[in-house]
């Protein structure tokens, strides 16, 4: 890839870049797997041949499978979806006629770590919450869910699979939700960060949430337990907007003081590299992936967050052959 005039990527090293002009090419590899795309047809064509003269390859044409995330491009846009996965681990796990539920999990769910519900396969409660976790790749609405009964692997009990199988019931009634991907529309990069105080049950460590927008197109997302255990709700805060406006450079996760946490925003504002603003509860996107809500909020964050279903925005005479 290097001698052929590409650049490889600085925070993702499988990502390689090649500019001709006013035209781009990016090449993802994935082992002996490779997705690429460029605005020119003609960069297209000359990475084909070139590959092929290298190494034994098949180009399979335009994405529409991959890695079990579902591609449909059409004029106006790009739609990422996991049907299949969702239908295959509901068959997998026997939910297929399970009853059907609107939330993933209720604003009260009253999870807790207490062990005194009857004790269940653990085997088949981590392979469920696996499976689940891999569909968070396209499924956001399921995140904070997810990873709520994920903190309980270890001993889990009948309250903490019931709550996962109500995230597969969940899916059973939006099997074709996925992210919409507008063809025109802005590029200015916007980012939205959250978090809780104390929420987890166990260790009473805050969660974070974070996620970032290309316009209107969401790009990025994150749900994660903080390191530290905050002791207010403005130290959970700094923690949260530190881990979402360093969410590329990686290394800055493990830096624990909030010292530390308020002079990096303190720096990254100063040096306008970002720009700091209140957002109200309202218009608060990043609300997802910290708690969970009633049915209105819910679909209302869905919606500003992207989340679409399929059938909303593509139709099988759209897609691009």
């Amino acid at each position: 890839m290097i001698e052929n005039g590409f650049r490889r990527g600085v925070i993702d090293q499988t990502l390689f870049i090649k500019e001709s002009g006013d035209d781009i090419m990016l090449v993802q590899v994935f082992v002996d797997d490779i997705i690429f795309g460029s605005t020119d047809q003609k960069m297209v064509d000359e990475f084909e041949e070139v590959m092929q003269k290298r190494f034994k390859i098949s180009s399979l044409g335009a994405i529409n499978f991959f890695l079990g995330l579902q591609v449909d491009q059409t004029e106006k846009g790009i739609f990422l979806h996991q049907s299949k996965y969702v239908a295959d681990i509901l068959s997998r796990f026997k939910m297929e006629n399970e009853r059907v539920v609107k939330n993933p999990l209720s604003a009260n769910h009253g999870i807790t770590p207490e062990n005194t519900g009857a004790k269940v396969n653990p085997t088949l409660y981590r392979a469920i919450i696996g499976s689940l976790m891999y569909l968070t790749a396209s499924r956001l609405d399921i995140m904070f869910a997810t990873c709520l009964c994920a903190c309980y692997q270890a001993q889990p009990n009948v309250i903490h699979m019931l709550a996962a199988k109500k995230i597969m019931r969940y899916l059973k009634g939006t099997p074709s939700l996925g992210l919409w991907y507008p063809r025109r529309d802005r590029f200015e990069l916007t980012a939205y960060s959250d978090s809780d105080y104390g929420g987890c049950k166990i260790d009473f460590k805050s969660t974070s949430g974070g996620c970032q927008f290309l316009g209107s197109r969401l790009v990025s997302w994150q749900c994660k337990k903080q390191t530290a255990v905050a002791q207010s709700t403005c130290e959970a805060e700094y923690i949260a907007a530190a881990s979402c406006a360093s969410q590329n450079p990686v290394n800055h996760s493990k830096t624990k003081h909030i010292g530390i946490k308020y002079h990096f925003i303190r720096d990254c504002y100063e040096k306008r590299l970002i720009d700091v603003l209140q957002i109200g509860t309202q218009t608060q996107r990043a609300d997802l992936f910290t708690k969970a809500f009633d049915r209105p909020p819910f679909l209302f964050l869905l919606n500003v967050l992207g989340v679409r279903e399929r059938a909303d925005v593509v139709s099988d005479k759209e897609l691009l052959k």
